[in-house]
């Protein structure tokens, strides 16, 4: 069985969470840790938490990229991690902004925001004890990684992780997870940092609902059920048996997260 590290189970593509339990079910995925982007999609993962409170847990958290969140969504935010932290596993989605810059007319202003919302939300990550989930792509991922240092965080993943090697070497070297998507199926970039990571520092994640291209390219949307043809991947450029892989993989998700896996 495999857990889904991370997945916008907020998206209308999910409608129906239990379908969608369902459905990962029958390719051997059991779980998925969900999360949410801002203050309405954090309301919402939280009620998907309940359609299934052994099958889902919850983040919240504020997406960096989404350059419409305001300083009044970050305290509505900073409010719910206050209120809800005892039901929660991590703090997630953050990090800092990277795809925004491109066409930002102020984009060192932009990235300056940026640390500064998270460095507030990565104080409540400590206080509370809370597992990061990181949006920290290509140049993003050192101020994320010295931000986690700063604030004593111990337990964290940089989702869908993008980076130069030296520097997912030293956040590897630091206790810190990294995560795959389907693109390590298709993509030479993703199938690298697999070989180079040890297995017991990877997460397998669909974030879902993101459209990927290569064999999936005809499916539309995904979801949770696309972490059983990650793992298998990772499996192969590991040269492990799957059924060794798979177990390992959720060790590692369920050890980020403090899970109780049943």
């Amino acid at each position: 069985m495999l857990i889904d590290s991370h997945c916008h189970l907020h998206d209308p593509a999910f409608g129906d969470v239990r379908d969608t339990l369902r459905t990962a079910l029958a390719f051997d995925v059991y779980g998925v840790v969900a999360v949410g982007c801002d203050p309405a999609t954090n309301i919402q993962t939280i009620v998907a938490t309940t359609a299934a409170p052994r099958g889902v847990w919850g983040c919240l958290g504020l997406h960096p990229d989404w350059t419409h969140l305001t300083d009044e969504d970050l305290d509505i935010v900073e409010e719910q991690l206050r209120a809800h932290h005892p039901r929660i596993v991590g703090l997630g989605e953050v990090g800092l902004p990277w795809y925004s810059l491109t066409d930002a007319p102020d984009a060192a202003g932009l990235m300056a925001r940026g640390h500064e919302r998270l460095e507030r939300l990565l104080a409540l990550a400590a206080r509370y004890d809370l597992a990061v989930a990181l949006h920290a792509p290509h140049g993003a991922a050192v101020g994320a990684f010295e931000a986690l240092k700063r604030h004593g965080i111990e337990r964290a993943v940089f989702h869908w992780h993008k980076a130069p090697a030296e520097v997912t070497r030293a956040i590897v070297d630091a206790g810190f997870l990294v995560s795959v998507t389907p693109e390590v199926v298709y993509r030479d970039r993703d199938r690298e940092l697999v070989e180079q990571v040890p297995i017991e520092s990877l997460l397998v994640e669909s974030d879902g609902p993101w459209k990927y291209a290569g064999e999936f390219a005809a499916l539309g949307t995904s979801g949770p059920w696309l972490v059983a043809r990650v793992a298998e991947e990772v499996a192969k450029i590991k040269r492990l048996p799957i059924e060794e892989t798979m177990v390992q993989l959720s060790e590692n998700t369920c050890r980020l997260f403090e899970l109780i896996w049943a």
